[in-house]
């Protein structure tokens, strides 16, 4: 595997690791809401062939307060 798929993956698994641990009795509440968005922000580029050809993550339904 290449370097770039093993960053994304190894990334991908400590977000659901982070997600496991949410839900367990007595997780610390300060480290999720800190660790959480750091983990998601340092997410690269997928490795190609994650998506399908022509996929775009910005194309979906507007939700409340984005159509101006």
């Amino acid at each position: 595997m290449c370097p770039r798929s093993e960053d994304f993956h190894r990334t991908v698994l400590m977000l659901g690791d982070l997600a496991l641990y949410a839900h367990t009795a007595g997780a610390d509440q300060d480290f999720i809401d800190a660790i959480g968005p750091c983990l998601a922000a340092s997410l690269p580029e997928p490795p190609p062939g994650i998506f399908p050809p022509g996929y775009d993550p910005t194309d979906g339904p507007e939700y409340p307060g984005q159509g101006w």
